[in-house]
């Protein structure tokens, strides 16, 4: 099963940007959707964006315009380039790996089985 794991994140001001990666374990990762996923304290985690094999990519309201996801299967990595950063975008950010093209268009928290442990972003005002 592939393994993902995260970093990137850090402590920006408003309007800042943090390019996060989702680095997996293996090369069948390129067969999967990535997503990434974010959770605030007290709130549910919530998808922001997610990719498919093919690079079609799907992205949350609070994210379109802001965040973009891209891959490079050459190196397993997935990044999430966040700009314009506000304070409500402070949370906890998760990658996750499906291999349905239909979890990639729901990013639906059920559909991933396979997380990676987080990464922290910060945004102060």
């Amino acid at each position: 099963q592939v393994q993902l794991v995260e970093s990137g994140g850090g402590s920006v001001q408003t309007g800042g940007s943090l390019v996060l990666s989702c680095a997996a374990s293996t090369y069948t990762w390129k067969t999967y959707c990535v997503a990434w996923f974010r959770q605030a304290p007290g709130k549910a985690r919530e998808g922001v964006a997610s990719i498919y094999r093919d690079g079609t990519s799907f992205y949350s309201d609070s994210a379109k315009g802001r965040f973009t996801i891209s891959r490079d299967n050459a190196k397993k990595t997935v990044y999430l380039q966040m700009n314009d950063l506000k304070p409500e975008d402070t949370a906890m950010y998760y990658c996750a790996a499906d291999d349905t093209y239909g979890a990639c268009e729901t990013r639906s928290v059920t559909s991933f089985d396979t997380w990676g442990q987080g990464t922290q972003v910060t945004v102060s005002s």
